[in-house]
């Protein structure tokens, strides 16, 4: 298992999501999205996984700040997305292909 939590540090079910594979001794590796995004591959993996639209925060200030309401080409808001990622719903669970968004431990589980 190579688990990857994409999310930030003040995120509540971001430290739930950490405190769930902390607890069953999972190894993960943490990425602060306020430190660094997703990568072009990255975001690739997880948009095949969970959906685009999935990603995106439309309650966060960023949403209408980049003006996303009216953006409807999928190259764009993913364009948008990579250079802005407080965009992104958190957390982002990534287990190789598979992924989650937000605190998902229903199919944390399968991935044991």
């Amino acid at each position: 298992m190579n688990i990857q939590i994409f999310g930030t540090k003040k995120c509540f079910d971001t430290k739930k999501a950490e405190r769930y594979f902390k607890e069953r001794k999972i190894k993960f590796q943490f990425i602060d999205l306020n430190e660094k995004s997703l990568s072009k591959g990255e975001l690739s993996s997880v948009k095949t996984a969970v959906g685009l639209e999935n990603l995106i925060n439309k309650e966060s200030k960023e949403y209408a700040k980049a003006n996303m309401d009216k953006i409807r080409t999928a190259s764009v808001r993913e364009e948008i997305l990579l250079k802005t990622p407080k965009l992104y719903k958190t957390p982002i669970v990534r287990n190789g292909k598979s992924a989650t968004v937000g605190y998902n431990p229903e199919v944390w589980c399968t991935w044991e």
